[in-house]
């Protein structure tokens, strides 16, 4: 494990927002073990636990905290300057930093997902909540690292984009899913392990280009916006 990696990973488990990302996840299980218990029939809960809390608010959200949380909470209290002061290239700060945030949030996200999955319908689909929440967790954390870098109000401009672009206009307005994460992830999953419990708006072909694309130009931003980031904390 890196330096940076490990300095990372200190600072998200030792802040206080990492405590956020308990009850969502918590939820996702016990409304699905609940609904297990009673016999609610699968097809009344699973959509409304896997996509509707799990896909659509767990794995943005967590991504969100996490994302803008591996970098943004060092600029706020200053302690990223230890880290620009070193001689390392801004690429190998933002790898390990992205790295983290897919970790945690994959880990995070997965975990409850899978259990839905399994309750709601097969062990094949729970694996395929998994695989996508791996592939959703990236480029949630691309994306989000990145805004962390261009604006002081990322988590503000995080949760419009999960609520009002992908949670509103993405149910009323089909343009919207092209720009969709959630979307995307939806999309792979049914194609993974097809179930009645997800239907896909987008194509594959779409997804996988717009998350390889999302992750990229992320990535890419993020290490061109730390290179001006200076260290009185603002960027040129």
């Amino acid at each position: 494990m890196s330096t940076v990696t490990w300095i990372t990973a200190r600072g998200l488990f030792g802040r206080r927002r990492f405590l956020l990302l308990v009850p969502l996840p918590l939820l996702v299980i016990a409304l699905a073990v609940a609904s297990r218990i009673v016999g609610i029939d699968a097809d009344a809960w699973g959509q409304a636990v896997v996509l509707g809390l799990g896909l659509a608010v767990v794995l943005p959200v967590v991504a969100l905290i996490v994302g803008t949380g591996v970098l943004g909470s060092e600029i706020d209290d200053g302690t990223v300057v230890h880290i620009l002061t070193t001689p390392l290239p801004r690429w190998q700060i933002i790898l390990p930093k992205l790295f983290v945030a897919t970790a945690v949030t994959t880990v995070t996200a997965a975990i409850p997902l899978y259990v839905a999955g399994v309750l709601a319908h097969s062990v094949r689909f729970g694996l395929a909540l998994v695989a996508v929440s791996a592939i959703g967790a990236l480029a949630y954390s691309a994306f989000f690292l990145a805004l962390s870098l261009l604006t002081r109000r990322p988590v503000l401009l995080g949760l419009v984009y999960v609520l009002i672009w992908e949670g509103l206009l993405g149910n009323f307005v089909s343009g919207t899913r092209v720009l969709s994460i959630q979307q995307y992830v939806v999309a792979l999953a049914d194609k993974i392990a097809p179930t009645e419990i997800l239907t896909a708006t987008v194509g594959i072909p779409l997804a996988v280009v717009m998350s390889v694309l999302i992750t990229v130009a992320g990535t890419v931003l993020a290490v061109d916006r730390l290179r001006s980031f200076s260290v009185a904390g603002e960027t040129s």
